[in-house]
């Protein structure tokens, strides 16, 4: 009984700072939250090279203390705009496909939350590397199903495409909630950033090892581990800390 509530408080303590941290947007209004342009990704008009990027935000509500949303953008040399591919719950509790595409700029705030950026890639090699992005998405097997918790969510999602295209190096944090979840029947496949592999019990228990994520295991979907070559802790809610 000791053990269960040293465990129970080790995986909620990270959470909590968050929300007491003021971190997330709780009592927010979805209908009026900030959707503007962080700043962060260059200007179509003047980047004219072909770019990837990957980015996550804290997700709505009180969902923000334990999880971040992900989505990915994709710009064709001289394209004029950005694609930007995620999952979004509310679309399938309406009947509409939970995978969309939209041409937008990639770096809109999550509903208040100000995204961070994963991965960016830009120029030689990239327009292959976005003909694989673009294949990856056509190929995501829950184009039509959404659950928040364990997934498929927005971060199984990313985590597909991030397996289907290990060229990214993709390191989706421990608050990515939803990237161990593999699907019915599967319980072996390569980390999200293809250095590596893991086991995972249909996304709520599962151990993780890569050269790029360093370990994490995985219990009822919140992550907690270490990445050993760049000093960091992996912590549920808290995500990444340390490193570079």
């Amino acid at each position: 009984m000791k053990f269960l509530l040293l465990l129970t408080l080790v995986l909620l303590a990270g959470p909590l700072a968050v929300a007491l941290g003021g971190l997330t947007t709780l009592g927010a209004d979805w209908r009026t939250a900030n959707r503007d342009s962080a700043g962060i990704a260059p200007d179509p008009a003047r980047a004219l090279e072909p770019i990837v990027q990957v980015y996550g935000a804290r997700a709505f509500g009180w969902r923000g203390a334990f999880a971040v949303h992900t989505w990915i953008s994709v710009k064709r040399r001289g394209a004029p705009s950005f694609t930007t591919y995620q999952v979004i719950g509310w679309r399938q509790r309406q009947g509409l496909p939970a995978l969309v595409s939209r041409e937008e700029p990639p770096d809109r705030r999550w509903f208040g939350a100000r995204p961070e950026v994963y991965v960016d890639l830009r120029g030689p090699g990239v327009e292959a590397l976005i003909d694989k992005v673009e294949a990856a998405v056509a190929d995501y097997p829950f184009q039509d199903a959404y659950r928040t918790w364990p997934g498929p969510n927005s971060n199984t999602f990313t985590a597909h495409v991030a397996r289907a295209v290990p060229e990214l190096g993709l390191d989706l944090p421990p608050t990515a909630i939803g990237k161990d979840y593999l699907g019915a029947g599967t319980f072996l496949a390569r980390a999200p950033s293809g250095s590596g592999y893991q086991v995972s019990l249909f996304g709520v228990l599962g151990l993780l090892v890569a050269i790029e994520e360093g370990f994490e295991i995985n219990l009822l979907g919140l992550g907690f581990g270490a990445d050993p070559l760049d000093l960091a802790l992996r912590l549920p809610g808290l995500g990444r800390i340390g490193g570079s």
